[in-house]
């Protein structure tokens, strides 16, 4: 009888498609998983397809190179080095299923299928996979291992399942996207099944950026006792081989390892954003980015964030200077530029207002100045940005935040214009915030300086898109603070009009900020990916019809 496994966690950054690439981390984890002595390795869900793959697991030829990989692996396993608890789409018959597969000793020692698959924000798995039967433990070397995957331990019936068949210890492979605050939950989730089941509890999740998705690794470990044995880090690749043993009256558990600390909140967003865009810049194959920089917060920000993903070498600011930029925007555009590093351009878009003004003029009649003028500015912006990104090939990063898209404030084919967007789910309280962490903090693995690379006077000065003589945000939108924390009630909480009166919320500018809601979905659709950070994006989370007559 065996009484002691050394199991490796294999937290990797899978790329949804590449199966070759993807199946050569799986080797090289398992060679690093083999010089520590492991006798098997888990991964995290989906690995060889990379998670999650949507339709594009749909396609037979996807499915057969994916079935040669697990082959290919089959047979390098004959090696006698560690097994591997392999995931993957899986076709047993006619249905197609999230499993996972366990390669031993040249051998497909066993398999089990995901049970409860998510059809719920950002998850659709129920359009590509058929559900797996209620799963009983898999047997490893005399061991009996559960291996539910991801949602099937969010509920308690699939480990109870396992308990009761006498399962010894939990494997759970996982695809568990980063949002705030969400390392917690999962904790207690894990506390739960062991309280429940009794078994000790391994929690192994992916890293990396897919699209709008950012997954934060942290793979941990429970103990049969509820105490956390082993802390994988946040935001990167790691192996690490934990030991098990079986104890007193047959019970197994997990021996203590490194446990890493959770990272604070206002880093781990910080560093959300910097793997999201740098992974969907490399994964892509851009060569850099190009950012509009206006001196604003918002664009310091984004720029911040692209060099420590990048590096300064492949981020490229253009400076856009109409009449009404002030004098003070154009110097702190400069400063944060130097700061970081980058090179920053300057186009002015006065010749191309004049132009506009001289070509519109006919067909305008003389009509007063209005946003019309404006919109025409924000798209001269995106149209000189278009074309560099054309010339150079650098992708074109746009600079909105969470606030200012959901309510609209934003002009399409203008400032929306571009491949992707860091703040896209960042509150613009929180880009604040943000700001000034970043100026105190370089962030672990950051290719940016160190110190300060936001000026003071761009976080301290009155927002404002400079559109217009002394125009600043608070001309069309209530104060930040008050927009944010009702735009949270209305998104995070979905919570109606009347309730938030009820919270104590001025009538008149609640209703004012849910009619700005509402009526932006329509550019919504429009604008570019970008990194979920919240429970509930305006995106991929909250898909409401843009043809939409309710009021209420």
């Amino acid at each position: 009888m065996t009484d002691a496994l050394k199991i490796a966690i294999a937290q990797l950054n899978p790329t949804v498609g590449d199966v070759a690439g993807n199946a050569a981390k799986v080797r090289a984890a398992r060679a690093a998983a083999a010089r520590q002595g492991a006798d098997a390795v888990v991964f995290s869900e989906l690995v060889l397809s990379g998670y999650p793959p949507e339709d594009l697991v749909l396609k037979p030829s996807f499915q057969r190179r994916l079935h040669e990989a697990v082959e290919e692996l089959r047979a390098e396993t004959q090696d006698g080095g560690p097994a591997l608890f392999l995931t993957t789409p899986w076709r047993e018959g006619e249905k197609l299923h999230n499993a996972i597969v366990v390669l031993d000793r040249g051998q497909i020692a066993g398999k089990r299928f995901k049970v409860d698959l998510p059809n719920y924000g950002v998850f659709d798995e129920k359009r590509v996979f058929a559900p797996g039967p209620m799963p009983g433990p898999l047997v490893f070397r005399d061991v009996r291992i559960g291996v539910p995957i991801c949602e099937d331990v969010w509920t308690p019936d699939v480990v109870e399942c396992i308990a009761e068949t006498g399962g010894e210890l939990i494997l759970v492979p996982n695809g568990s996207p980063f949002e705030v605050d969400k390392t917690e939950r999962r904790m207690q989730l894990g506390v739960a099944r062991v309280v429940e089941s009794g078994l000790p509890f391994c929690y192994v999740n992916q890293v990396g950026g897919q699209d709008e998705l950012i997954f934060d690794g942290a793979s941990f470990v429970i103990g049969a006792d509820r105490r956390l044995r082993v802390a994988l880090p946040n935001f990167r690749e790691a192996v690490v081989t934990t030991q098990w043993r079986r104890g007193a009256g047959g019970k197994w558990d997990c021996e203590p390892g490194a446990v890493l600390p959770a990272l604070p909140r206002l880093e781990s967003i910080y560093q959300a954003m910097v793997l999201g865009l740098r992974d969907y810049v490399n994964k892509n194959r851009f060569p850099g980015v190009v950012i509009g920089l206006s001196g604003g917060i918002d664009s310091a920000l984004t720029a911040a964030v692209a060099v420590d993903a990048l590096g300064a070498e492949r981020v490229r600011a253009v400076m856009m200077p109409s009449p009404y930029t002030s004098r003070d925007s154009l110097q702190d555009a400069a400063q944060c530029a130097e700061a970081l590093g980058i090179r920053c351009d300057v186009v002015s878009i006065e010749p191309a207002m004049t132009a506009f003004a001289a070509m519109l003029r006919p067909v305008f009649a003389n009509r007063a100045a209005d946003t019309t003028e404006e919109n025409i500015q924000a798209r001269a912006r995106g149209l000189t940005l278009m074309a560099i990104s054309n010339k150079f090939g650098d992708m074109v990063v746009t600079t909105g935040n969470k606030s200012e898209m959901a309510v609209g404030y934003s002009t399409l084919y203008g400032d929306m214009c571009g491949g992707y967007n860091a703040l896209k789910d960042v509150y613009k309280t929180t880009v604040f915030a943000l700001s000034r962490w970043r100026n105190g903090a370089r962030p672990e693995a950051a290719l940016g300086p160190e110190g300060r690379v936001i000026p003071e006077r761009i976080i301290t000065k009155p927002p404002s898109a400079e559109l217009k003589p002394d125009q600043t945000d608070q001309d069309t939108l209530p104060p930040y603070d008050l927009l944010d924390s009702i735009l949270e009630g209305l998104i995070e909480r979905d919570l109606g009009t009347e309730e938030l009166v009820a919270e104590g919320y001025d009538a008149v500018t609640v209703q004012r900020v849910w009619r700005m809601l509402e009526t932006a979905e329509y550019k919504r659709r429009q604008a570019p990916p970008g990194v979920k950070i919240t429970s509930r994006a305006i995106s991929r989370d909250r898909r409401y019809p843009i043809t939409n007559a309710f009021r209420g």
